[in-house]
């Protein structure tokens, strides 16, 4: 009878060790190639000095032709941006527009005239007016829209005189680090103090570009002069280089977004609804992380796909808000222990889905490793 005992007792212990065998090897299985979960799978990454760009794949494509971003409707002047007070009376306005006594640091004044929805990203830079501003919140604003307010914040401290009557677009997304603290932070003076730092930090790595970054109060006007341009293209060239040899491939696994890490640090992620989407953003997101790349000093630490995977995989938090526009998007920010999350979903006729998602660290962590957590023992 012991033996029996001793057998069943075994064979037991046998079908638990097999079960969480299973289980182990279901939760691992991205690593021979199959999407995990979260839905999103990261790929062997693009490297150039110290920036490393991980490509992120998605189970999931959405059509996205419809969408306008700001570039092509500043361009085609579908779409107008003014300071406030200077916006014209619409032919089709139904409701009266509240006015406004005059210009304002914090508000801009937009008109969606296209029939397609605009689709507008924080971290992007209108040039002009009497200030350059960065777009503080990511939204979606209907085909022929009412007058919006745009919800900016300043990136140009110390001018007040207008350059033009109408704003255009700038080449590049802000860095991380000024992106951070517009989304998460909003609030004006630290925005100002990031952009100050970053035109400090480039001027102290690369002293032949002092002279030119010191000149300019604009953020914008500082990342595009001839010294920094030359060492953002030295950084941006051969990711975007890279990045067309591999185009076909990548588009085939339905690449989405990306992971973003300076000195073997994750930052940053950007994912997308679909590759589309990524295409016609990716010349300014690669110019805004190597932007940020240029204000750390060169490192020649790694990160690993491992690690990335991780990041993308962890986006449920402990808080989260909510905005919501009726029948136009949803606005989250969800916030965990380290870091924070903002997810923009159309809710658009035939759409009902992520468009953005970005992810950074909460602040102060903004810019240290993520690691995953190590196993409990």
């Amino acid at each position: 009878m012991r033996w029996r005992r001793w057998f069943v007792a075994g064979a037991l212990t046998f079908a638990v060790v097999f079960f969480f065998v299973l289980i182990g090897a279901s939760t691992c299985a991205c690593g021979a190639g199959q999407v995990p979960q979260s839905g999103y799978r990261v790929l062997a990454p693009l490297t150039s000095g110290n920036l490393t760009i991980f490509p992120v794949v998605s189970s999931s494509n959405h059509n996205t032709s419809m969408f306008l971003t700001l570039d092509e409707g500043l361009r085609s002047g579908e779409v107008v941006v003014t300071e406030a007070g200077s916006i014209q009376p619409l032919v089709r306005r139904r409701t009266p527009v509240p006015r406004h006594d005059g210009a304002q640091v914090n508000t801009l004044m937009l008109v969606n005239n296209s029939r397609r929805p605009l689709l507008l990203l924080a971290g992007e830079i209108v040039t002009g007016g009497k200030q350059d501003r960065v777009i503080g919140k990511d939204r979606i604003v209907p085909p022929e829209s009412e007058p919006i307010d745009l919800g900016v914040f300043c990136v140009e401290p110390g001018r007040w005189v207008s350059k033009s009557t109408n704003f255009g677009g700038f080449s590049n997304l802000a860095q991380p680090s000024v992106r951070a603290k517009a989304m998460a932070e909003k609030d004006q003076q630290q925005v100002w103090d990031s952009v100050n730092e970053s035109k400090a930090k480039v001027a102290q790595n690369f002293p032949a570009a002092a002279p030119e970054v010191n000149r300019n109060s604009s953020y914008a006007g500082a990342m595009e002069t001839v010294t920094v341009t030359r060492e953002m293209d030295k950084i941006a060239a051969p990711i975007e280089r890279n990045y067309r040899n591999v185009m076909s491939e990548l588009k085939a696994k339905n690449a989405v977004g990306v992971v973003v890490a300076v000195n073997g640090e994750i930052l940053w992620a950007d994912i997308f609804a679909s590759n589309d989407l990524l295409d016609r953003y990716w010349q300014k997101l690669v110019r805004s992380y190597a932007a940020e790349a240029l204000t750390q000093a060169s490192g020649h630490a790694k990160v690993t796909e491992a690690e990335a995977q991780a990041f993308v995989d962890k986006m449920q938090g402990r808080h989260e808000t909510a905005e919501t526009e009726p029948g136009v998007y949803r606005h989250s920010e969800i916030t965990g222990d380290d870091y924070k999350v903002f997810e923009l979903m159309s809710l658009l006729p035939k759409t009902d889905f992520d468009i953005h998602v970005a992810k950074m660290y909460d602040e102060p962590q903004l810019g240290r490793m993520y690691r995953p957590a190590p196993l409990q023992r």
